[in-house]
């Protein structure tokens, strides 16, 4: 679905409004992408940290720690080594989906007298397959937050508000994005079931040329019941 840029505007307000400390800055080596958390149903125990399998796996990864996203207020760290959180990352580069529980992040919170406060992406607006299906040729607003990089180093949350086009089972964005972009979380909007329009996960960022492929989230909910191990 196309929108006008006011609509598209007022879209892109409401997600940092819903999900926006859903967003965490992700570093490795050299390598800047996002991740976002994402909660499967009500429990916590469904809750994970959601990013692209190319960004993990190498020593020295690092979680960035808004000051938005924990609590109180400066007792958190600024950054979470992954080394230091059990269970890590289990890779999928097939789906290109990296996928932490989050467990040992509360584990680590917790043992350092913080708590996490954060927005997780809800499991009632994952893309299914239908919401996939929708999609073609002719493109569509798509919303990607991410954590940018500039400058200075500081990574700000951002929104591009790019397009999205589906050919066959490849979706992708259209335009090469930011660095610090990679693993970051795409929303489109469409009707719903009683047709009123509503925003939708569609999946996340993977890396690419001149464009980005997209790892929907019917690929995605499908490793999410997993252990730490590449597949």
């Amino acid at each position: 679905m196309l929108l006008d840029s006011d609509a598209e505007s007022d879209v892109a307000y409401e997600l940092c409004q819903v999900v926006g400390r859903a967003i965490l800055p992700y570093r490795s080596g050299d390598a800047f992408g996002t991740a976002f958390f994402f909660r499967d149903g009500d429990d916590p125990v469904g809750e994970s940290l959601l990013t692209a399998a190319d960004l993990v796996g190498a020593s020295g990864g690092e979680l960035g720690l808004r000051a938005s996203v924990t609590e109180p207020a400066g007792v958190a760290p600024a950054v979470v080594s992954e080394a230091e959180i059990v269970p890590g990352w289990a890779r999928f580069p097939g789906d290109g989906v990296a996928v932490l529980p989050t467990g040992g992040l509360h584990r680590y919170a917790g043992d350092g007298g913080w708590r996490w406060r954060v927005q997780p992406v809800p499991a009632g607006i994952a893309a299914g397959p239908e919401v996939v299906a929708r999609l073609g040729a002719d493109a569509g607003s798509a919303f990607v937050l991410a954590l940018g990089v500039r400058e200075d180093g500081s990574r700000p949350l951002e929104v591009a508000i790019e397009r999205v086009v589906r050919d066959a089972d490849a979706v992708r964005i259209t335009t090469e994005l930011p660095p610090g972009y990679v693993g970051a979380p795409v929303f489109v909007v469409q009707p719903d079931a009683t047709g009123e329009v509503s925003p939708y996960c569609l999946g996340l960022v993977l890396h690419g040329v001149g464009g980005h492929p997209v790892a929907t989230f019917d690929r995605i909910r499908a490793v999410l019941p997993v252990t730490p191990g590449d597949v």
